[in-house]
């Protein structure tokens, strides 16, 4: 059950580094320059504080996930969908960026997600993202389950301590 949890979990990290932090950069990128290239204030620009508290978020949720005794399906499933997407667009370019919503029709947020997913793929920051996800997968102790019956090494049975006499 614990790993059925983290594969859900695992859905969950991935829209949210996908989507929240392709959204959330493309308005905290807008506020570090404005339109004639000079710094904005974040503080009077309200999309911009939006953005980086969105990003502060997917921040953290990374980090909980990474972090945290979660099951490793957790990490797994975002870090795949990341290598894979920047495999991907090293072979083949065109198609990796085939993946992006850029259809007219579709809402401007997800446009705008669809613009700061181009921006986090083609700069490589999905894969340095992706490689992170996928270290706690290679630890063992995060595979096993937690023991909640340990007791403390007294056998009630033989009323003796277990060791040197």
């Amino acid at each position: 059950m614990r790993h059925f949890f983290g594969l859900l979990l695992g859905v969950v990290v991935t829209a949210a580094l996908l989507g929240g932090a392709g959204w959330a950069s493309q308005d905290a990128a807008r506020g570090l320059a404005n339109a004639t290239g000079a710094a904005a204030d974040p503080v009077h620009d309200t999309k911009a504080l939006v953005g980086l508290g969105v990003m502060l978020a997917v921040g953290l949720l990374f980090g909980l996930v990474v972090a945290g005794r979660v099951s490793p399906l957790a990490t797994f499933v975002p870090s795949m969908a990341l290598l894979a997407w920047s495999v991907v667009y090293v072979l083949d370019v065109r198609r990796a960026l085939g993946y992006i919503p850029v259809d007219p029709s579709l809402s401007p947020m997800v446009l705008q997600a669809g613009a700061g997913m181009k921006a986090l793929l083609t700069s490589g920051i999905f894969a340095m993202l992706g490689i992170a996800l996928f270290v706690p997968v290679l630890m063992p102790s995060r595979w096993a389950a937690r023991s909640r019956d340990l007791d403390d090494g007294y056998d009630e049975e033989s009323a003796e301590p277990v060791g040197r006499y």
